[in-house]
């Protein structure tokens, strides 16, 4: 049985109940070991997933490093790794907190990953544990009053908004996709409603014209850790819990989840507005163009497979990657060209597509089909003098 259970935690898959108590019963030795030897720091559970949460967690395993840190990080929990391949029948990827954890050779009992927190085996492993707080970033699991309840100080979450502002799973896609020019980080305590809790600190942070959502989040989440490690005495001493405001339900906002459906690009909105929904939709799910072909003349060169498709079908998508909002100059040029059309200046090195009230999308990277990303100027050459129209 011992051996099960550590073969089933070195992959962090789907683990029994008597898995469970024998992994606590294993940290609890571990953990009065450590005690013995003369230390009296604070037990922290990190619990978080993809890579944003690796960042944090980061912060926090170089924190407790430090000569005199307060606290250790005694566990993490991940949600399990998801099968990989085709029809999903590979093995499990761990998660990117589960990986960091291993490369920081944290021993199998202290990384849990449970499928739900409800898990009466768990919490059972979190009991033994005896945590003094548990700090989340994106785990994405729902955390249960009984698990809510261990922690010694509570739970604290790091949110990537200034909440009430932007409560939910999309935080920094939304608030790009709004075009706000200033964002923030909360570390607010964790209640049974979604990012409600009161809040203990706040920062806020510059969110640049062209800086596209997956940079800003990594940057807020970093941002957020050290603040809070920055600040965990006044947690162990009691205050934090004293000084956290509760938030205003009348000025909460919701931030929904990002949908694929979303991903098309209108150019009868303004070139400002797409341009956000570019920087937003970043990484996933993505934003794409509809593009239509004007010109059914052939080519006297032979063209790329590109050029072909182009040739069998009138319209096309085109994911825009990287865009800006074309300048006066820009504007001037589509204004000058056919209602609609494409346009393609400095020799194929600036792509423009005409948006609503004379406003221009500039494209500064794109993917056609079955293409690498690339800048205009290749997809340019690659049109072999066709000409393309914007499709609404």
């Amino acid at each position: 049985m011992q051996s099960m259970c550590a073969h089933s935690l070195r992959g962090c898959k789907l683990i029994t109940a008597q898995c469970w108590r024998h992994q606590a019963r294993r940290a609890v030795a571990t953990q009065a070991a450590v005690n013995n030897a003369g230390t009296s720091k604070k037990r922290v559970v990190f619990m978080g997933t993809p890579e944003v949460a690796a960042i944090v967690l980061e912060e926090l395993l170089l924190a407790s490093q430090q000569q005199g840190a307060s606290f250790e990080v005694a566990a993490v929990v991940s949600q399990p790794g998801k099968p990989k391949g085709r029809g999903n029948k590979g093995l499990p990827t761990p998660s990117p907190v589960e990986q960091l954890a291993r490369q920081h050779n944290m021993p199998n009992e202290a990384i849990l990953c449970p499928r739900s927190a409800k898990e009466p085996a768990f919490l059972e492993a979190m009991r033994a544990m005896q945590p003094d707080l548990a700090i989340t970033a994106a785990y994405g699991n729902m955390l249960p009053t009984a698990f809510l309840n261990i922690p010694k100080h509570g739970v604290l979450n790091i949110h990537p908004s200034l909440l009430p502002q932007y409560r939910g799973a999309a935080p920094v896609q939304r608030a790009v996709q709004d075009g706000v020019a200033t964002t923030g980080v909360s570390v607010a305590f964790t209640v049974l409603k979604c990012d409600a809790g009161p809040i203990y600190m706040q920062e806020e942070a510059a969110v640049l014209e062209d800086e596209q959502a997956p940079e800003l989040l990594n940057r807020l989440f970093k941002q957020g850790a050290q603040l809070l490690v920055g600040n965990l005495e006044r947690v162990w001493s009691g205050e934090a819990a004293q000084l956290a405001q509760q938030q205003d339900e009348a000025q909460a906002t919701h931030a929904a989840k990002l949908a694929k459906e979303e991903a098309q690009l209108d150019f009868q909105q303004p070139a400002r507005v797409l341009h956000n929904k570019v920087r937003a939709y970043a990484g996933w799910p993505g934003t794409f163009a509809v593009l239509k072909v004007s010109s059914s003349s052939s080519s006297s060169g032979s063209g790329d497979d590109a050029n072909q498709q182009l040739q069998q079908q009138q319209h096309f998508q085109v994911k825009v990657l990287r865009s800006r909002v074309g300048d006066a100059a820009a504007e001037q040029v589509v204004k000058a060209a056919p209602a609609g059309q494409v346009v393609f200046a400095d020799s194929g090195k600036r792509m423009l597509l005409p948006c609503a009230d004379g406003s221009v999308l500039e494209v500064l990277q794109l993917q056609p089909p079955t293409k690498k990303a690339m800048e205009p100027k290749a997809f340019y050459n690659g049109l072999s003098g066709k000409q393309l129209t914007v499709s609404p």
